[in-house]
């Protein structure tokens, strides 16, 4: 995996409204490759940090948690997404 891969995989992650099943989608990961992505990549603290917001509530990574009224992965502005390049206008 690309250095640009990892990068924008733990962009992602970070999102709060980008669920693990984007992720899995763009990239092939299952939520637990990603846990364990970020936990290799991230300093301890900064891990801790993003596990504790994925579990609070606020974080709506997982789409069975998220409001109905959700069922998309990205803004309806945005122009379509390919193989994690976002065309161009």
């Amino acid at each position: 995996m690309e250095l640009k891969d990892i990068d924008r995989i733990i962009e992602m992650a970070w999102e709060d409204r980008t669920p693990f099943e984007a992720i899995k989608m763009q990239f092939g990961l299952a939520e637990n490759n990603v846990v364990a992505l970020m936990r290799k990549e991230l300093k301890r603290s900064s891990f801790n940090l993003w596990r504790k917001r994925v579990h609070s509530g606020v974080s709506q990574k997982h789409a069975l948690k998220r409001s109905s009224d959700i069922d998309r992965f990205k803004c309806s502005r945005q122009t379509s997404i390919s193989m994690n390049k976002i065309s161009k206008r």
